[in-house]
């Protein structure tokens, strides 16, 4: 038996320290973003996708105060995602979870009032199976493919799906509460194509006996630029943490704020002569004496190995270029002559209206998408709600 405690309380005076690396959320950002996302999509109800820890941001951590904000629903990819909300205590609002394997827990679904998205007929069986087990009804809502070719019912299995839905309703072992879909946002011409097969969709279940409450096809995208798509719910995932779903948007100017911020405090600083080599294979050799910071982040908390030699740090009001490769756990910042001290706290990526890096450049940098940035972050990395 170690004579070291597992885990302390801090015992020292005043606050505990900081931690090296963080995240801080921005509860005021996500509860303004949330706002108005409400008022541009009025009036189609929100369902808030916290799915993938809430891309990365921390579900359980945001998801009380997104419930609290007025959302209508939330949603994950999974169930276990959903069934750790509802034991963290997250109750009060509905959720849908639309992504199962065949050992799904649909009978804990039921249970924990949390909607089941099924695209197969063989989906619908189970969770009828499992509801006649438990004597309750599966509430459940009809995913649909329309033209992703991945998850979702494709269009021959559509008349079967909708028949044995209309028959489980009327035993009372199933609710269908919904029917919903997913654009590709390829072009506006891909998703009027789209929008136009989810219309065949729903004309063909209302003439099979079905009358869901809820249709579904917008994300974030389409909520934003097709008002057509909207019907009575949206899917708002990356928008509500400020980000924007395509380039071509500006979401700043729609009045959404990110939510995130990831910083870390400088770990060690030393002066380096020129010529120095910089971290693995010295992809970086110093070209005239300079000072490195060495900050305590790497692609082992998300930070993109590919973004190595390209991409930039803030911190004293000002950007730094990161030199040589980003490894697991650290990455080195080149501050010439600046001065900087280890405690410093460096901001990798953030709000751009501070001065640092967005989540969007940090995507050109390493060659991906804003959602890969933020959601790869990792769970070393306290999350922690700040008021701005």
């Amino acid at each position: 038996m170690s004579e070291y405690p597992l885990s302390f309380e801090w015992a020292g005076e005043g606050d505990p320290p900081s931690p090296m690396r963080e995240v801080r959320l921005d509860l005021r950002a996500l509860r303004e973003n949330l706002a108005r996302l409400k008022q541009l999509v009025a009036p189609a109800k929100l369902l808030a996708v916290v799915k993938a820890d809430a891309y990365g941001h921390g579900a359980e951590q945001l998801a009380p105060v997104i419930a609290e904000a007025g959302a209508d629903w939330l949603g994950v990819a999974d169930i276990w995602e959903g069934l750790r909300l509802r034991e963290g205590g997250v109750y009060d609002i509905p959720m849908l979870a639309w992504l199962h394997g065949d050992d799904a827990p649909y009978n804990a679904a039921i249970v924990n009032d949390i909607d089941l998205g099924l695209s197969s007929l063989r989906q619908l069986e189970a969770a009828a199976t499992a509801a006649r087990a438990i004597e309750d009804i599966a509430i459940v809502q009809f995913k649909l493919d329309t033209g992703l070719s991945r998850n979702g019912c494709p269009p021959d299995e559509w008349r079967a799906l909708f028949e044995r839905g209309a028959e489980l309703e009327t035993e009372g072992v199933v609710r269908v509460r919904g029917i919903f879909s997913h654009l590709s946002n390829t072009s506006p011409e891909d998703d009027a194509t789209q929008l136009a097969l989810f219309e065949e969709a729903l004309a063909l279940a209302e003439s099979l006996g079905l009358a869901p409450e809820l249709r579904h096809l917008a994300a974030s995208q389409a909520a934003l630029t097709t008002p057509a798509a909207r019907y009575d719910l949206v899917r708002v995932g990356i928008t509500m943490y400020g980000l924007t779903p395509d380039p071509s948007i500006d979401v700043t100017a729609l009045g959404l704020r990110p939510v995130m911020e990831l910083a870390a405090s400088i770990a060690a600083v030393r002066r380096a002569p020129a010529g120095a080599g910089v971290s693995y294979g010295f992809t970086h050799r110093t070209t005239r004496e300079t000072t490195l910071a060495l900050v305590p982040l790497g692609y082992g908390d998300g930070v993109p190995r590919s973004a190595s030699g390209r991409a930039e740090v803030a911190f004293g009001g000002r950007r730094y270029p990161i030199v040589g490769r980003i490894a697991m756990d650290q990455f080195v910042v080149d501050v010439g002559d600046d001065p900087v001290a280890v405690g410093d706290r460096v901001v990798v990526w953030g709000d751009p209206a501070t001065g640092a890096p967005s989540a969007d450049e940090w995507a050109e940098w390493a060659g991906t998408i804003n959602y890969e940035i933020v959601s790869r972050v990792g769970p070393r990395v306290p999350r922690i709600p700040v008021e701005s």
